[in-house]
């Protein structure tokens, strides 16, 4: 029968020992405080905060053996590892996407470079101001798609986030342009 309440000497030799039970105790009472502290690191996406989580416990059950208690109280240890996760994660998802970013816009200023204007980058004139008004991942976002012409699906694709995520961003983006040009 599963322990109600453990010392934290107890859970960690729980942990040790590879005990199930011991480790649904420890993600049913640590789960939102690890949470909260991804989720502030991670802004832009809760269900990537979701991934970072599932991947903190991962590593909390691989690495139980390396928890030195002399060193800090395992709150602290495990709040290390979800700290570490979520900037590891933002940067390697920032590095990803800034790629994928200037690939594109070096792809497209290519197909412009014969010195040929054409009716899509006329209708653009004066809006590079305007879209300066907005955040860097909403301005890609609305340049691709109102501007490259790409579908809300190739987006996600091509920048590795969710479609609801490209979806909501570029509402945000639009609702904020409306205000601007009010």
């Amino acid at each position: 029968m599963p322990k109600l309440l453990w010392s934290e000497h107890e859970l960690v030799d729980a942990l040790k020992e590879r005990k199930s039970h011991a480790f649904g105790f420890l993600y049913e009472n640590y789960a939102a405080a690890l949470y909260s502290i991804i989720k502030p690191i991670v802004t832009d996406d809760s269900e990537l905060a979701c991934d970072v989580l599932q991947e903190v416990f991962i590593n909390i059950w691989r690495k139980i053996e390396t928890y030195d208690h002399t060193k800090g109280r395992l709150f602290t240890w495990m709040l290390n590892i979800a700290r570490n996760a979520s900037i590891d994660t933002l940067r390697s998802k920032h590095y990803r996407q800034a790629q994928k970013s200037q690939q594109l816009l070096e792809n497209s200023s290519m197909r412009g470079a014969a010195g040929q204007m054409t009716e899509q980058q006329v209708d653009t004139i004066g809006m590079e101001k305007v879209l300066e008004t907005l955040q860097p991942e909403h301005r890609t976002l609305v340049e691709l798609a109102y501007f490259k012409g790409f579908t809300h699906e190739q987006i996600a694709e091509m920048m590795d986030i969710p479609l609801g995520t490209v979806k909501t961003r570029i509402r945000h983006a639009l609702l904020q342009l409306r205000e601007y040009l009010r």
